[in-house]
């Protein structure tokens, strides 16, 4: 029997709701407002279907979106224009009153320690005005404050600097010690003694256990390793280590069962569902992310009743118009995204292919597998968006970790709690939890270490499309397949088999290769051969883990003595974890000039977690590793550590390397522009090298004539697919072929390996 289609009209109308976000955020009318014609059309005819006439479906589509554009142009415009962005934009000192809204978090590193936390400001004093407003700042402090509690009313002074995060309108840089003028409200104290009991409970277990057991509870991951972060998105488990709705419905589930434990019936149950969601809220923080949770995952719980897809899928649509209404930023957010189609998933998905498998599976094994693969599904071009990547594992993880999530979320709640009471007994429940959490660490420890864990996949709006049509196909189709018990065990061996046997890549790596470009997108990746089996040493890691560790796996590189991050921007650091994964790195090089603060800190914290010790690059002192010698030539000994904050000061204090492999030489330049490589050609005259790895992406800021004094026989660009810099230059690229140079680009070419045949210079690359 074919399962009614669940009520979609309010589904429809978030929709337009979210089109009118995305509208009125700054991303242009245009695109957002066709999708809310078509979306109109289709909803036009489902209204119809479903009792309603087509023009009221069109009707209350443009009320909503008119709604929600509104209230997204007000946010923006507030957000974009108030004194404390026209301040930033100065570099101006200011002195900030406000009220610390998360936990201050601990950033390690070679460059000292530093605190983080975010500053909901209500006044600000700068160049003898006084404003009041209420707008977050991001606080870049001394280790002073990191005991100063969420809720806290604060005042401080320092220098205001250009956010590159639109949730927050300025960052905040300061030497001083904590203000503390007023203490957090009574519910954030008791909040704030949870959590610490929480962490107190599971204190004697290993750092990985340690970790992420609140991780689990309440969303606090710090301490987490950045390799099993990356393991845990190989394998889809990130969802675990943030707060989620699925975090909400085992707490709030909890609650449940204590309470009929306890003969709590009827009307008072809701009650106890309503204490429980705002337990939750305060345990997580009241963070947006924490509200989205709280959300999505009561929508969970009204779709676990009778008449649930019903209830569900109306509950989905208003709780998304809500959300977007408040805080229209969501719209752009990826988490929003990805919380709301997995709960769209569950919902819509996962009950037809639960009794289509039901028919030769027990009924609890196929919701088990149901669930996950409903969610992951809905959840997969979004990911691949972002990631590069399809994740084949993601299914199979969940469902091995899905026994023990629930009671490892509900062990370590008793623990914190029953630790308030008697910290011996809540330890003895935390080890308990800790059990739980040690079998999702070996699944994905397990998982990301299979030959086919996740598959790349590009992020144009073609291949995005391709992927999307694909989903929608498998969503028809799934059904059908699964109902029958030969091609749902077909199905379920095929992906086996191809997560299990690698594809094999016929002539990668080449043999001997000296020095390989690896594609990873807009941004740098570059490995150099030591002539030392399974040993490399890396120069930047590109804007994203994965596509990185994928480069460094399928060269068999295990061991990494030396990284050397040439500056701090995201498109050369944000990947540093995907080289720290599953390998063993014994040194870190970066630049003088610690900008921007957000890499600087990635850099450190994952350093930290990794126990890889950072240091200056030493200036013209020669490093030898097996067979390559290294020497940086740039930035100079007396070059600031500290700039002002734009660009271009970042790319010229890159750390400049000549590096020689078999007798070819390498220039390597991370991003330094014409300013820099003037300074370059006049230190270093009649440089020559066989290898030119062009600055910047081969943009347009470049000293021509210094690169094609270098002579090189090849050029190799690092660059990203379809970018909006316009890289690479097409001035440049024929600048340098005008020399004879042959260049290569990993946007079209792919992954480039630098090789030696016969005595001769050339390269192999992988599409």
């Amino acid at each position: 029997m074919r399962r009614a289609l669940p009520d979609l009209r309010t589904v429809f109308l978030a929709v337009f709701a979210w089109a009118g976000a995305l509208a009125g955020g700054g991303h242009g009318w245009l695109p957002p407002f066709a999708l809310g014609v078509i979306v109109a059309i289709a909803g036009a005819v489902l209204w119809r279907r479903q009792g309603g006439g087509a023009g009221l479906a069109v009707v209350a589509g443009l009320v909503v979106y008119a709604a929600v554009v509104t209230a997204a142009g007000v946010r923006f415009e507030r957000t974009t224009h108030n004194p404390l962005t026209d301040w930033a934009a100065q570099r101006a000192s200011a002195t900030l009153i406000g009220t610390v809204e998360d936990d201050p978090r601990e950033i390690r590193g070679g460059f000292g320690n530093q605190v983080l936390l975010r500053l909901a400001v209500r006044r600000a004093d700068a160049d003898g005005r006084v404003v009041s407003l209420r707008e977050p700042v991001l606080v870049f402090a001394g280790t002073s404050w990191l005991h100063v509690a969420l809720g806290s009313t604060v005042r401080v002074s320092g220098h205001l600097a250009v956010a590159t995060d639109g949730g927050v309108a300025a960052l905040l840089s300061t030497r001083e010690s904590p203000d503390i003028r007023a203490g957090p409200d009574p519910w954030w104290r008791a909040s704030g003694r949870l959590r610490a009991a929480l962490r107190e409970s599971v204190a004697g277990l290993p750092a990985d256990r340690r970790a992420l057991v609140p991780a689990l509870v309440d969303g606090d991951d710090t301490g987490l390793d950045p390799a099993l972060a990356d393991d845990f998105r190989s394998t889809g488990l990130t969802h675990l280590l943030a707060v989620s709705g699925t975090n909400l419905t085992l707490v709030v589930g909890f609650a449940f069962v204590v309470a009929r434990w306890l003969h709590v019936r009827g009307r008072w149950l809701y009650l106890v569902g309503a204490a429980g969601i705002a337990g939750f809220v305060l345990l997580a923080r009241a963070e947006p992310s924490v509200l989205r949770a709280a959300a999505m995952g009561s929508v969970a719980l009204l779709g676990m009743g009778a008449n649930g897809a019903d209830r569900g899928t109306r509950a989905l649509g208003v709780a998304t118009i809500i959300l977007l209404l408040v805080d229209p930023v969501l719209a752009s957010a990826v988490g929003f995204g990805l919380s709301v189609l997995a709960t769209a998933g569950i919902l819509l998905l996962a009950p037809t292919w639960r009794d289509a498998m039901a028919r030769w599976l027990p009924r609890w094994l196929a919701e088990a597998v149901a669930v996950p693969a409903a969610a992951q599904l809905a959840c997969t071009p979004v990911i691949a968006a972002i990631a590069g990547q399809v994740s084949l594992v993601a299914v199979a993880a969940n469902l091995l970790a899905a026994p023990v999530v629930g009671p490892a979320t509900v062990l370590g709640l008793v623990g914190g709690l029953v630790t308030l009471v008697w910290a011996p007994a809540g330890r003895l429940v935390g080890t308990g939890a800790g059990w739980c959490v040690a079998w999702i660490i070996e699944v994905a420890h397990r998982g990301a270490g299979l030959p086919t864990s996740a598959v790349s996949w590009g992020t144009g709006p073609i291949a995005l499309g391709l992927l999307t049509l694909g989903c929608v196909l498998v969503a028809v189709l799934a059904p059908g397949l699964l109902a029958r018990r030969s091609t749902g065990l077909a199905c379920s061996a095929l992906m086996v088999v191809v997560v299990l046997v690698r594809v094999p890549t016929p002539g990668w790596p080449p043999e001997g290769w000296l020095m390989v470009a690896c594609d990873v997108g807009q941004g740098d990746g570059l490995v150099l051969s030591t002539g030392i089996a399974h040993t490399a040493v890396v120069v930047d890691a590109g804007p994203d883990p994965r596509p990185m560790k994928a480069c460094l796996d399928r060269l068999g590189v295990r061991h990494v003595p030396l990284v050397v991050l040439t500056h701090f921007h995201a498109d050369h650091v944000d990947g540093l974890s995907g080289v720290l994964a599953g390998r063993q790195v014994d040194r870190l090089w970066v630049t003088r000039l610690q900008d921007p603060p957000e890499g600087v800190s990635l850099v450190r914290y994952a350093a930290a977690a990794a126990g890889v010790p950072i240091g200056m690059a030493p200036y013209a002192q020669t490093r030898r590793v097996g067979d390559l010698t290294l020497e940086p030539v740039w930035p100079w000994p007396d070059s600031p550590t500290v700039g002002p904050g734009d660009g271009s000061t970042a790319n010229n204090a890159s750390v400049v390397l000549l590096a020689r492999i078999q007798g070819v030489s390498f220039f390597m330049g991370g991003d330094i522009e014409p300013e820099g490589q003037e300074r370059l050609a006049s230190a270093l005259p009649g440089l020559r090298v066989d290898v030119l790895k062009v600055p910047h992406h081969g943009s347009r800021y470049q000293d021509l004539p210094f690169l094609q004094s270098l002579g090189a026989r090849l050029a190799v660009i690092s660059v990203g697919a379809d970018n909006d810099y316009g890289h690479p230059a097409p001035e440049t690229v024929d600048g340098l072929a005008a020399t004879g140079e042959r260049v290569l680009r990993t946007d079209r070419d792919g992954s480039v390996a630098v090789v030696v045949h016969d005595g001769r210079l050339g390269a192999v690359v992988l599409h």
